[in-house]
């Protein structure tokens, strides 16, 4: 009884797989994943491309101050010249994210090939006639029967289960933390275009050498130094928001893209070397 329940239970699971890859219900799912998942990357790229520009244009923009009459020029933007180190880091991880991300769809599509699928469904159908009647055929056939339809079956669900389980993984974890970062840092651009806006207006005064023109130019050069000090602190408001969220995003697409993948595929690569390791006899029963 209990060796009919075992193949009852197999035999079940073997119609669930043909019916699964028919249907193509988990690729259709994984597809849907992957593709959530490249828009993110795709979108905080574009976040971090944006970011670099306006850090670039807040590091070019100089500000002339005459303070006790003495012409200075500052850069106020300079201050966030680290900031843009990470920055420009943190696009190529999103682009290396985005990128892994493509490679998935690739192999869904790949994956999901009806002729694969054909091969398949004949393996997972020849393995069912042989648990039932395992004395049609000679019992080494029967094992390699055996064994390339659990290899077959490996390949073919593995990606769609890695989309899937990337997806879980950052909603029940990741999602929260995606959402905010991604908002501040889009605030963030908006706060130093604005700032770049204000350090890029024009302040012509004529020149006039009448002493109430020199005051009035002593008083703007006055203020324009407490502008500067004003926009310093508003550019390392920005730099520290920037860093934290950045490395939080960082974070996520790490995690969702390349660490559990890699962990799935060192999970399906054990599961083939043990295969292959069973086929040529190096796992022998005695």
């Amino acid at each position: 009884m209990l060796r009919i329940g075992w193949k009852l239970l197999l035999s079940c699971l073997a119609v669930a797989l043909v019916v699964l890859a028919w249907r193509g219900m988990v690729d259709d799912l994984g597809r849907d994943y992957t593709q959530a998942g490249l828009s993110r990357a795709l979108i905080t790229f574009g976040i971090a491309r944006g970011l670099n520009g306006v850090i670039s244009v807040a590091q070019g923009t100089e500000i002339a101050i005459e303070p006790a009459g003495i012409g200075v020029v500052l850069a106020p933007g300079q201050i966030l010249d680290p900031i843009n180190d990470l920055v420009e880091r943190f696009s190529w991880i999103m682009l290396a994210s985005a990128t892994s991300l493509g490679i998935q769809q690739v192999l869904l599509k790949v994956m999901a090939w009806p002729g694969l699928t054909l091969l398949l469904a004949v393996l997972l159908a020849a393995t069912l006639v042989l648990l039932w009647w395992p004395r049609a055929v000679a019992t080494g056939i029967r094992r390699w029967v055996y064994r390339l339809a659990l290899l077959l079956t490996i390949l073919r669900f593995a990606i769609p289960l890695i989309a899937i389980g990337n997806e879980l993984l950052y909603t029940a974890f990741l999602e929260p933390q995606y959402s905010d970062s991604r908002a501040q840092l889009e605030q963030s651009v908006e706060t130093i275009g604005a700032i770049n806006q204000q350090s890029a207006a024009p302040s012509s005064e004529a020149p006039s050498s009448s002493w109430l023109e020199s005051a009035k130019r002593a008083y703007a050069s006055a203020a324009d130094t407490v502008n500067v000090e004003r926009r310093i602190e508003a550019f390392k408001l920005a730099a520290a928001d920037i860093s934290e969220h950045a490395i939080n995003l960082i974070v996520v697409f790490i995690l969702q893209t390349i660490l559990f993948p890699l962990l799935f595929l060192w999970l399906m690569l054990q599961a083939l070397k043990a295969v292959i390791r069973t086929q040529f006899g190096l796992e022998r029963r005695h």
